[in-house]
């Protein structure tokens, strides 16, 4: 397999090295698009979210499969999908390709699922990463929330912004800070007047996430049509 890095920062560094140590190929690395991206069999984005509309542009006429880490575009979700339904490439996009970020967004929709009768529970959540990290909160905090908001129907809004003063019952506060070098950590709360449960998620390093961008790759080879991490795990 021949794959291109689009950006060429810590992610992409680490996915490159994943590349490699499968035999593949990296024809291409670099933070902008370039003609060499032809070559490829696959376009891997680790860029940034005000560049994602032109890489995808670029992939789709090149007509090469793209496969999206990048996050902090999913207001353009609807517009992307429809661009890829017009195409005749391959996409998947991920807010994090970590296995065990997508098993414990299943976990924590169970444990929601579980809490919804009992109004005496009130949940929330909190995101840790780097500090050069573009976006906020982040991918994976978003898709936990919609995860939340999805069982829990006394939750019918997220306040993601700094809060002044009390929050409204039906409102989830997500909360983000950013710090170091912090690979990336993610705490659902459910507290009531007498416990506190919570569920968290800590990456130890950037390599889960480079091996799971590699078999996202791997799984988009021969596939058309625009996809999620969700259907990867589904279709084995």
């Amino acid at each position: 397999m021949k794959i291109a890095l689009i950006g060429y920062g810590k992610m992409g560094r680490m996915v490159e090295g994943a590349a490699l140590q499968k035999g593949y190929e990296v024809v291409f690395k670099g933070r902008e698009v370039a003609p060499a991206i032809q070559t490829a069999d696959v376009c891997i984005d680790f860029s940034h979210p005000n560049c994602i509309l032109e890489n995808i542009h670029a992939a789709v006429k090149a007509g090469v499969n793209l496969v999206v880490g990048t996050t902090g575009w999913y207001d353009r979700l609807e517009h992307v999908k429809a661009i890829i339904n017009e195409s005749r490439i391959g996409f998947l996009y991920a807010p994090n390709f970590s296995l065990g970020v997508h098993l414990f967004i299943k976990i924590v929709e169970e444990a929601a699922a579980l809490l919804e009768p009992f109004d005496e529970y009130d949940a929330a959540a909190i995101e840790l990463h780097h500090s050069k990290k573009a976006d906020s909160p982040s991918g994976t905090a978003k898709a936990l929330a919609n995860a939340l908001l999805s069982k829990i129907t006394r939750k019918q809004s997220v306040e993601s912004d700094s809060v002044q003063g009390p929050i409204e019952p039906h409102t989830l506060h997500v909360a983000s800070l950013r710090c170091g070098s912090i690979p990336g950590t993610h705490t659902v709360i459910f507290d009531s007047p007498a416990d506190t449960i919570t569920l968290t998620h800590q990456a130890r390093n950037r390599e889960g996430f480079a091996s799971g961008a590699i078999l996202a790759a791997e799984w988009l080879q021969g596939r058309k049509g625009f996809y999620s991490m969700d259907d990867l795990l589904k279709r084995g």
